[in-house]
């Protein structure tokens, strides 16, 4: 596994305060006992949440390269007796950690962006296929295309279009796009239970 950076592209930041967390919950519709995986998960505030919402029975795999958004969630969670979390450190665009087809859920939560930005979104969606299930749920947030704060210039920030441009290639279906909040919208999309374009599997 690469060395981890001390600061990789956009640690630190978090939507979570900015977006209506009560309605990308109800859009997402998790059920207990789910694996789901936060990718480049930051302080891990979305994984601390769905927690609870999945149960001790469920999973939280919170991955990302920043380590000290990695350690304040495991500290996090041990002061609050939440067991159900497992955060690793590890970088998207490698070899992930977690079995083949065992995700239920995979939110991108404001990084699909940094991944293009980075050139390493190819990567990312080659392992994100892997370990989805067939008929998975693969979750989109990102910020609407707009100009100005907050999030990254317009130039940077990615449409719905363009985000179905990217997942369509590897298999994932868009089911639909929700607002959530003044500047964020919620993309889901499902995985094709049927090899993808890119040659990779999901059965």
């Amino acid at each position: 596994m690469p060395k981890a950076r001390s600061h990789p592209t956009g640690a630190g930041k978090s939507s979570f305060e900015l977006i209506d967390s009560a309605k990308l919950f109800r859009e997402l519709d998790l059920k207990k006992g789910i694996t789901f995986l936060d990718l480049a998960c930051g302080w891990g505030i979305y994984s601390l949440a769905v927690s609870e919402i999945i149960g001790n029975d469920g999973q939280v795999v919170a991955v990302d390269l920043w380590e000290e958004g990695i350690l304040s969630l495991k500290n996090k969670a041990v002061a609050k007796g939440i067991q159900n979390i497992t955060a690793l450190v590890n970088d998207a665009s490698h070899h992930l950690p977690i079995d083949h087809a065992s995700v239920d859920v995979c939110l991108m939560a404001t990084v699909l962006h940094d991944f293009v930005g980075d050139h390493v979104e190819r990567d990312v969606m080659k392992e994100i296929v892997r370990v989805v299930k067939p008929n998975g749920t693969l979750a989109v947030l990102e910020y609407k295309k707009t100009d100005g704060p907050p999030g990254p210039p317009k130039s940077v920030k990615l449409s719905p279009q363009e985000v179905d441009k990217i997942l369509s290639s590897y298999g994932f279906k868009q089911e639909r796009v929700t607002e959530v909040g003044p500047n964020h919208y919620l993309q889901i999309f499902i995985k094709s239970a049927y090899p993808d374009p890119a040659g990779n599997r999901g059965d």
